[in-house]
């Protein structure tokens, strides 16, 4: 079964498109505990920022990766998804201070991805999280990595992801399946991706590796059930979309939403794309939690 077209038709559960909530999520005051932690990375010492509603345990636990095109961008762009997600959840959201291109190219960024994960799985409950629920999540460049890890737990098998929401992710360093930018008044343009996509992967044969071109992946089976946000102004929305189509067809549990009044950039902090998910998530724990 082939995704819909982005004409606000719903399927049932398991393939769902839906409509995007133009609706404001409403604000939340929760107090947080919020730690940094220090851990080993895959070619230098890495932070991961946690969040928690204090005195919280037996948390879901989330993995978030900021945007930033694998070049810039830090935990501290991320501050207000990672907030969000900890107190609407909630959750322990883990907040991952990957290696950067060109520094560190592929792949120390999703081994660093990696490595958070497997912290997660015998550290989390310390800070009140639980190992066995865990979600990953990330925009932009941190939308591949969250994908990413997801395909490495998948094949390594030493973690298990209920769920990932991806958030106008990076998928194609080919760039054939761009949007228009002009059309479509683009905040991110073509040649500011390929930059990106030349830092992060200056091999040419790296550009077709699953990992990080996900895209030309024909092994989708398996992935955990996920969520693509795209923005209607952004020339990521066509491989998103088209991959979330590729999703559906491997028999993944895939909901994909368009936000018509959203940029590339405006997405990662959008309340209504993070309210999405955080409905997503929940239905996923809930899931999870009755198996």
């Amino acid at each position: 079964m082939r995704i819909a077209r982005l004409d606000m038709e719903a399927f049932k559960p398991p393939y769902s498109f839906v409509p995007a909530d133009s609706g404001p999520a409403e604000a939340d005051s929760t107090a947080l505990d919020i730690t940094d932690v220090q851990i080993e990375g895959y070619a230098q010492d890495i932070t991961l920022r946690l969040y928690r509603q204090a005195k919280k345990t037996a948390l879901p636990v989330l993995l978030y990766f900021h945007g930033g095109g694998f070049t810039k961008g830090s935990i501290e762009q991320a501050d207000f998804a990672a907030r969000y997600f900890a107190e609407h959840l909630p959750a322990l959201v883990v907040s991952v201070g990957y290696s950067l291109a060109p520094q560190f190219p592929f792949p120390a960024a999703p081994e660093d991805a990696h490595r958070a994960a497997l912290w997660v799985q015998t550290r989390a409950r310390a800070f009140g999280g639980n190992s066995r629920k865990v979600g990953v999540a990330g925009h932009d460049a941190g939308g591949q990595l969250a994908n990413c890890l997801a395909f490495i737990a998948r094949d390594r098998g030493d973690v298990q992801i209920a769920a990932q929401a991806l958030f106008g992710p990076m998928l194609d360093p080919s760039l054939t399946r761009l949007g228009d930018e002009k059309r479509l008044g683009s905040d991110i343009t073509a040649k500011e991706c390929a930059a990106c996509y030349r830092a992060y992967l200056p091999q040419a044969s790296q550009r077709m590796h699953p990992y990080a071109a996900p895209l030309e992946s024909s092994r989708l089976a398996g992935l955990p059930a996920t969520l693509i946000a795209t923005a209607q102004n952004d020339v990521l929305h066509v491989e998103a979309e088209k991959y979330a189509s590729s999703l559906i067809d491997a028999g993944v549990l895939t909901q994909v939403v368009r936000y018509p009044s959203a940029s590339h950039a405006a997405l990662a902090d959008h309340p209504p794309a993070l309210q999405e998910a955080v409905r997503f998530f929940q239905w996923r724990f809930d899931a999870r939690a009755h198996r």
